[in-house]
């Protein structure tokens, strides 16, 4: 078994999803409200995040989506409705949406650049 490294596994994931710009996410989000979800860790959310993101750590990103698990997130249960998903970069987004998409999850959108494509483009953050 050949053993990856962690540039690698984001490269094999980017492969498999859909990723989208910083300005086609935010025309997206305007457009068709999906469901966003921030992947970072709480401490990062806070810092900043993109307005109405649900903020569900990558490390536990398989348990919220999960109807049958007590701390379950009710809103992300629907594999058939819209969702971005963004961290500060892109690559743990990428691994969130190849998850999500392996969890059954049929319209998913990595956010390319991530949280600091985001601030860098200008566009509107939430503090807190």
């Amino acid at each position: 078994m050949e053993i990856l490294t962690t540039q690698q596994l984001v490269g094999i994931a980017k492969v498999e999803i859909v990723e989208k710009d910083v300005s086609t996410v935010a025309q997206l989000i305007k457009a068709e409200s999906p469901i966003v979800v921030d992947v970072r860790e709480p401490e990062e959310f806070a810092q900043g995040h993109l307005a109405g993101a649900i903020n569900v750590p990558r490390g536990v990103l398989e348990f919220r989506v999960d109807p049958t698990y007590p701390a379950g997130i009710p809103a992300l249960f629907d594999k058939s409705a819209q969702m971005v998903v963004y961290c500060k970069s892109g690559a743990r987004s990428a691994l969130a949406a190849q998850t999500l998409r392996t969890l059954g999850y049929q319209s998913v959108i990595s956010m390319g650049g991530g949280f600091e494509a985001w601030k860098v483009a200008g566009l509107d953050v939430v503090i807190g």
